[in-house]
């Protein structure tokens, strides 16, 4: 007899059914239904993630053939493809949602709200990410004349490097109007791509004590107001007091400005922006440095989980396969902080999918994957009379 559940039933236990199903009700989510219940759906579609499966026939075949393991997972039996269609066709992708945030609760718990800065600021960077459609299959999908794109906007927490908020909408929303809608405590610092710099937006932020740092645009206008030292021995150029002087900028963000370079390499600099005037030049440009974590977010959720190419083809059912691969994300960032070994992302997801549905103690597994089962115990072989 097995001791333990199969891999994927212990990672199902992350989420308490009862809270489940007080999600499914306060989302409407199970209205209509008739049979096939909403822990079936979500079930197969943290499969498709997780098992990595390209198709519905890989989803259903999967799941069919391990038949004798679905009960410890809560299912009665495998869906079958037209069914789980139509559910992500017409259940509410509001419940995925709902799920990833509480499940997002869990994982800041492990972190407790710390980064790798000796400064107690909050940090965080935002950025988005397109991901391509064939405008002919995903007529929502309006982006190009002859391209269709969604689009996933992202608001990156640097403790623990977990999603703080996300968005997703169609590829011709710019990021800068998904940034002016969020709101932060004073003494925040936020990092972003100079395609983002808005000086109405980065002046509102310095009036309320929210800090930023970017890249500076090359035909900015500014005046300098004070050249301080240098660090020594680092890869600091210039660090520079300024006030923006173009017509429209200096009334937009009327507040003194730091400019700071820094050396990539021998042939290559940067110029950062902020409106914090007392950190050290080196702490500015190792914050920005940072900022590159939301952009291997967006590298890792795209080739180790299904968002690239999706089971279905209407809007309802594109953001639950995407909001499904956030919270296989958040599971895969939990399993790697419970673990005593240092998982690369890759090298779990693989061994994950080879282990899914195998009976083995999943946090014994996660700190000896290689580690051999106990075999069974020997009893009494009795002969028989014949």
């Amino acid at each position: 007899m097995n001791k333990y559940n199969n891999i994927f039933g212990q990672i199902l236990k992350i989420f308490p059914r009862h809270k489940f199903e007080s999600l499914v009700k306060e989302t409407s989510a199970a209205r209509h239904a008739k049979g096939f219940s909403c822990w079936t759906q979500f079930v197969a579609m943290l499969f498709c993630q997780l098992g990595q499966a390209h198709s519905l026939r890989e989803i259903c075949g999967g799941l069919a053939t391990s038949f004798g393991k679905l009960r410890h997972l809560g299912l009665n039996s495998a869906p079958s493809r037209s069914t789980l269609a139509y559910a992500n066709e017409h259940r509410p992708w509001q419940l995925y949602q709902q799920l990833f945030y509480y499940l997002l609760d869990i994982c800041k718990s492990q972190y407790a709200g710390k980064h790798k800065f000796r400064f107690k600021n909050k940090l965080l960077s935002f950025d988005a990410s397109l991901i391509s459609l064939c405008l002919s299959v995903f007529d929502w999908a309006k982006y190009r004349r002859t391209k269709g794109a969604i689009k996933l906007h992202l608001l990156l927490d640097h403790a623990g490097y977990l999603p703080q908020f996300v968005n997703i909408t169609t590829g011709k929303v710019h990021e800068i109007n998904v940034l002016k809608t969020l709101s932060f405590e004073p003494g925040t610092v936020i990092t972003f791509d100079r395609g983002l710099i808005d000086y109405i937006l980065m002046g509102l932020w310095t009036a309320t004590g929210v800090y930023f740092v970017t890249r500076l645009k090359n035909n900015a206008d500014y005046q300098v107001l004070e050249t301080r030292e240098l660090p020594k021995h680092r890869n600091i150029i210039k660090d520079q007091i300024i006030r923006l002087n173009g017509f429209y900028s200096k009334d937009k963000c009327p507040y003194d400005l730091r400019i700071i370079e820094v050396a990539i390499n021998d042939d290559e600099t940067i110029t950062l922006l902020t409106n914090h005037l007392e950190w050290g030049a080196t702490t500015i440009a190792a914050i920005y440095k940072d900022r590159w974590q939301i952009e291997l977010f967006f590298k890792a959720i795209k080739q180790n989980l299904r968002i690239k190419t999706f089971v279905g083809t209407s809007l309802n059912a594109v953001m639950i396969q995407i909001w499904t691969a956030l919270i296989a994300m958040l599971i895969l960032k939990y399993l790697k902080e419970q673990s005593k070994i240092n998982w690369s992302l890759s090298n779990l997801v693989a061994l994950l999918r080879m282990n899914l549905l195998t009976y083995k103690d999943l946090w014994q597994w996660l700190d000896n994957p290689y580690l051999c089962s106990e075999p069974p115990p020997e009893g009494t072989q009795i002969c028989l009379a014949i």
